[in-house]
């Protein structure tokens, strides 16, 4: 697979002509022309002939000791220039977030079709969805393998085929969304049936809006019940989601009306394009609402859990040390000794204050399971069942601040991500690492972008800096741009209006 687009052209040959006359004889006298003509013609063809070989020896002589070097004329090599391994790795790491962007656009669109259409209608598309996630996976884990070093650096021919790999699982992504998006287009129909769209998009538009205050409440509660310095894990993951939620529905206020008289003058594409826009916004304010509430629900549970998982976890401890009272576990036992003691004086702690959760749970029984990952694995029993709970918590952390800052989140973060999601069906002791890194990687990505809500009034007040932000829409013009649809990368423009 070539990966750069640029394909080299080869300088031209030049060069002094062979002589193809020769040295012409004296015709003899009394001899006629015609005795001559033929052996003439011969002897001007044999030193043509002499002459292009002696010529093709000494450019094939010099190229060999001056490799890409003609006769004094410039560069005659046919071969190409070889593409940087740094400039592929760049190129690798861009068409994964295009293809996860595509991917993430696609699943938010394709949920307005399904609440319209019904699961039957949307399966070709949800099909089409699944094959370029699995193609998606298959490359983020070709990616995961390079950054650690497999194949070796040493290696560099089989690291370029494995940047080529990853670049080419994404190209199969985007074309197989590619391929449906005429066929989902015309599922939607919305140039003939906006009213029906559009009426759908309002519908779901006033639900998230009576449900901002009732998220807000949980926020307050969550602050209440985890006051500093508890707060600093327990809630920071969410702090501003309902500002930001509520940004993403205030643009999807805007576009609605703008679609809605769009439609009424008959602009169809202007329509169609300000309510795809509100769509995106729409699915974002949801996502930002529904973290809030996944985290309270978490710490509930959590906070049921931690009992529980410290009983369990001083058995396996009295296990291991009749087992291994010294040897290469004492460490271990010492460092989970040490962990479950701080544990219980928080939770006693708690109890003898009028704060009934000052202590972050979830903080609790992550500290707990590492701690037992060296001498149980934690994957069992209740130390299993913490570890679940953490790690579930921690990857749909990680994903929702991926999927509503996607304009500015970067390939190492997704990467991360994707090594989460993975071990999370496997391994969850083992995926809450990676999922953590994951978002303190996307953050920092975030906060090189810059924040959106800093910038011009304008941009604050009508949400644009967000719906860019959040990947809503490209951000190609000063209104922000067209928005993103289902498809892969040769489609999702297609909303794009037409220049005037």
């Amino acid at each position: 697979m070539t990966i750069n687009a640029e394909v080299p052209v080869a300088a031209a040959r030049g060069g002094p002509v062979a002589d193809a006359g020769g040295h012409r004889q004296q015709v003899a006298e009394g001899a006629t022309s015609a005795d001559l003509v033929l052996p003439l013609v011969a002897l001007g063809g044999v030193g043509v002939l002499a002459g292009y070989g002696y010529v093709r020896r000494t450019r094939r002589a010099r190229t060999r000791t001056t490799p890409g070097v003609g006769i004094g004329i410039g560069v005659v090599s046919t071969q190409p220039p070889v593409t940087p391994l740094p400039v592929l790795e760049r190129q690798a790491g861009a068409a994964l977030v295009q293809a996860d962007d595509c991917l993430r656009t696609s699943r938010e669109e394709l949920a307005f079709a399904e609440a319209r259409f019904g699961a039957t209608a949307v399966e070709p598309f949800l099909q089409a969805l699944r094959d370029a996630e699995r193609e998606l996976s298959a490359a983020f884990a070709i990616r995961l393998r390079y950054d650690r070093g497999v194949p070796e650096p040493k290696e560099e021919a089989a690291r370029r085929q494995a940047l080529a790999g990853i670049v080419g699982r994404c190209a199969e992504a985007g074309r197989r969304l590619d391929a449906e998006a005429p066929a989902f287009d015309q599922l939607r129909a919305l140039e003939q049936e906006m009213n029906e769209a559009l009426g759908i998009a309002e519908t779901r538009f006033r639900e998230l809006a009576a449900r901002t205050g009732n998220v807000d409440a949980t926020l307050t509660d969550l602050h209440a019940r985890y006051p500093a310095p508890a707060a600093s894990t327990a809630t920071t993951t969410v702090t501003g989601y309902v500002e930001q939620a509520k940004d993403r529905l205030v643009f999807a206020t805007t576009h609605l009306n703008q679609a809605r008289q769009a439609a009424y003058l008959g602009h169809t594409g202007e329509a169609v394009r300000s309510l795809r826009a509100a769509e995106g916004a729409i699915s974002q304010a949801d996502a930002l609402l529904n973290d809030v509430d996944r985290l309270a629900n978490s710490l509930a549970a959590a906070a049921q859990l931690v009992p529980a998982t410290l009983t369990g976890a001083e058995s396996e401890i009295a296990r291991a040390t009749t087992k291994s009272p010294t040897g290469p576990l004492h460490t271990h036992l010492t460092h989970a000794h040490t962990t479950l003691a701080a544990v219980r004086e928080e939770l006693t702690g708690d109890r003898n204050r009028a704060h009934a959760h000052v202590h972050d749970p979830l903080d609790a029984l992550r500290r707990i399971v590492q701690a037992m990952l060296p001498l149980s694995g934690a994957r069992d029993g209740v130390l299993g069942a913490a570890a679940w709970l953490v790690t579930r918590n921690d990857v749909g952390s990680a994903d929702g601040f991926v999927a509503t800052h996607r304009g500015a989140v970067g390939v190492e973060a997704r990467t991360r991500l994707a090594e989460a999601e993975l071990l999370l069906a496997t391994d969850p002791a083992a995926a809450d690492e990676p999922a953590l890194g994951a978002r303190e990687l996307a953050e920092q990505d975030v906060r090189v972008h810059g924040n959106p809500y800093t910038g011009t009034a304008d941009e604050h007040t009508s949400g644009v800096g967000g719906a860019v932000l959040g990947g809503i829409l490209l951000g190609e013009d000063p209104d922000g741009g067209p928005p993103l649809t289902f498809g892969g990368p040769a489609t999702r423009k297609r909303r794009a209006l037409p220049p005037t």
